[in-house]
């Protein structure tokens, strides 16, 4: 399975490549919103992993316009970001199927949390 990963942090796309790639899954990495959006089009990724605070087209921006495009629509969007747990409703509206904060914890143990989500998003844990 392929997953796209889209944040502006080099460091974190990197760890996040490193603990997903350990996991199994394919990975294709994108630095900003504009990117990401190129990306999601080219590769046809099996899930998106997508920060909120991006330069260029906005995360929320992203979002809204995976969710227009048809040949995007169908891929699940988990949010990755520093915002409180109180935005999940609202981005869940907007079309996240998941989310995960930026937090040390999400990325202890090989990124345990954030693989425990793509995979309950996938359907395969």
């Amino acid at each position: 399975m392929k997953i796209l990963v889209v944040d502006d942090s080099r460091l974190l796309r990197s760890i996040i490549q490193k603990d997903l790639t350990i996991a199994g899954y394919a990975v294709v990495l994108a630095g900003d919103g504009d990117e990401g959006l190129q990306r999601a089009a080219d590769e046809s990724p099996d899930l998106i992993l997508l920060d909120m605070m991006l330069p260029k087209t906005s995360g929320l921006d992203v979002l809204r316009q995976l969710k227009k495009n048809p040949a995007t629509r169908g891929i699940p969007v988990v949010v990755l970001t520093g915002l409180s747990k109180g935005n999940e409703e609202k981005l869940t509206k907007e079309g996240a199927a998941g989310f995960c904060e930026k937090s040390e914890e999400a990325f202890k143990n090989n990124s345990a949390i954030l693989i425990q989500t793509v995979k309950r998003v996938l359907g395969t844990g």
